[in-house]
């Protein structure tokens, strides 16, 4: 029997950092491990953190935090190159502005307003993840990818990895929902929404991944016409892809 890796590294100062690994991609081919990793913001690793991505052997970053958010909490990892591909939080001013009004926001509203950002991630921000899908074809050195809690624009940036690499739909969606089991929300000082709003704005739903795919395939004719035409992931870069993150299949014996 095959002993594959654990998802999970299972960091103290990273609660929702995990791997891409495993999954079965183009041609049965499964995902490589140890080369795709997913995280919440990496400024709170302990030095036991940081031996364990030492020996893993990351080398680059790509960072999908606001411009404010990188400046309040930032990092510095020896021997890592950050890549900032900013994003703007833009649910939580959202949210302000409807607290502001003096309005009292439900849970109902309140995913509603997570669907609108999983939308505009398709429609505003293609340039960022244009530019994620050029450092992964330029080589298969180890990589993290990350937002503040690793779930929502970094959710939707390991989807499209995972989508063009071949995992279908249905996989790609437990890998998204993992977060629920792993991610540690934060002690949050006394806050203005209610909790169960904030349980809406600190978890991630089916129906805010589906909102993002629905727009890929209602505005942009599919995922493999939003690859090409809006991300400049062609032909030559899907092979590319495959070639540096799917696992070769082992040749058949003489």
């Amino acid at each position: 029997m095959t002993q594959h890796p654990e998802r999970s590294l299972r960091l103290s100062g990273a609660s929702n950092f995990r791997d891409l690994g495993g999954y079965a991609g183009a041609h049965g081919q499964p995902v490589r491990w140890r080369r795709l990793f997913r995280s919440d913001h990496l400024a709170a690793l302990t030095a036991d953190d940081a031996a364990v991505f030492q020996a893993l052997g990351v080398t680059r970053v790509v960072d999908f935090r606001g411009t404010s958010e990188r400046a309040a909490v930032p990092y510095d990892l020896p021997g890592v190159r950050q890549h900032a591909l900013p994003i703007e939080p833009t649910v939580v001013q959202r949210m302000k502005d409807l607290l502001d009004a003096g309005q009292t926001v439900t849970p109902a509203q309140a995913v509603g307003l997570m669907q609108q950002t999983y939308r505009a991630f398709v429609h505003d921000n293609a340039a960022a993840f244009a530019q994620l899908f050029e450092h992964l074809v330029d080589s298969d050195a180890p990589l993290v990818f990350h937002c503040t809690a690793g779930k929502d624009r970094t959710g939707f940036a390991a989807a499209l990895i995972l989508l063009a690499l071949g995992v279908p739909r249905d996989v790609v969606m437990q890998d998204y929902l993992l977060t629920n089991d792993y991610y540690r929300m934060p002690a949050l000082p006394e806050a203005r929404a209610p909790r169960d709003v904030l349980n809406v704005l600190w978890r991630v739903q089916a129906d805010f991944l589906d909102a993002a795919l629905q727009a890929v395939e209602h505005d942009f004719g599919g995922i493999d016409a939003y690859l090409t035409g809006q991300l400049g992931v062609r032909a030559p870069q899907r092979a590319r892809l495959a070639e540096l993150y799917l696992t070769r299949p082992m040749p058949a014996s003489l």
